[in-house]
């Protein structure tokens, strides 16, 4: 995570409402308080240019339900890119037809200095606005949601905390889930004994070097276990 450049997270979207409170609290919410990332969160509707403020139509050909326009799209997109037009950014369409989002590809999104999620809704969005602003679709599992909105919070969220200083303890990041390409090791707590189930004795003996090993060995037999695809994807080197 050397090459980190990222400093803004834009959301373009219908219902602000759904976005803005969870960039206030938790990790988000730290990181704008802290300067190290700034949010914007703006309105697709502001832009409509007719008096009932359309943002959809039909789509030509027929079909079901309705698709979001391309002027309107555009319109908001522009309002953005003007603002800083030297900025190295990349605008992302959360999209069900994209590849998945991955540990990867948010370490990747690190390199730009601003990134521009755009919640599509209804039917989808008129391809030429993919065609002339999106940089890449991304979805961030194989299942239909309403909108754009809560996946592109999880792309923010997942991005964020690789901004060095977001997570108070950066190590922990080295060791989270799917870094490596391994599950996270199991962790415990007080009280020592619960139900019968007592804490493993090698994380209490302070024998740092032992303990590391054990953690490994978890690691690898709980991806083992758990997601065998993990290792297909990144075997060991």
């Amino acid at each position: 995570m050397n090459n980190v450049s990222l400093q803004s997270i834009q959301f373009l979207t219908l219902f602000p409402e759904l976005i803005s409170p969870a960039l206030q609290v938790s990790l988000l919410g730290k990181a704008q308080e802290r300067h190290l990332m700034q949010y914007g969160v703006t309105q697709i509707r502001d832009f409509a240019t007719d008096r009932h403020r359309s943002v959809d139509a039909t789509p030509y050909g027929g079909g079901e339900g309705m698709v979001l326009r391309v002027d309107v799209l555009h319109s908001a997109w522009q309002s953005l890119v003007q603002r800083h037009p030297e900025k190295r950014r990349r605008t992302l369409l959360m999209s069900p037809q994209g590849p998945h989002l991955t540990q990867e590809k948010a370490s990747a999104l690190l390199a730009y200095e601003e990134l521009i999620l755009v919640c599509g809704h209804y039917e989808g969005v008129d391809e030429r606005f993919i065609e002339l602003c999106v940089d890449e679709e991304l979805s961030i599992g194989d299942y239909i949601l309403t909108g754009g909105e809560l996946p592109a919070l999880v792309v923010a969220d997942v991005v964020t905390r690789l901004i060095p200083g977001v997570v108070g303890n950066e190590d922990s990041i080295a060791h989270d889930s799917l870094e490596e390409g391994l599950l996270k090791y199991p962790q415990y707590t007080r009280p020592r004994e619960f139900e019968g189930l007592e804490v493993p004795p090698v994380l209490l003996g302070g024998n740092h070097q032992e303990i590391a090993k054990w953690r490994q060995a978890q690691r690898e037999q709980r991806t083992q276990l758990k997601r065998p695809d993990l290792r297909v994807k990144h075997p060991k080197k």
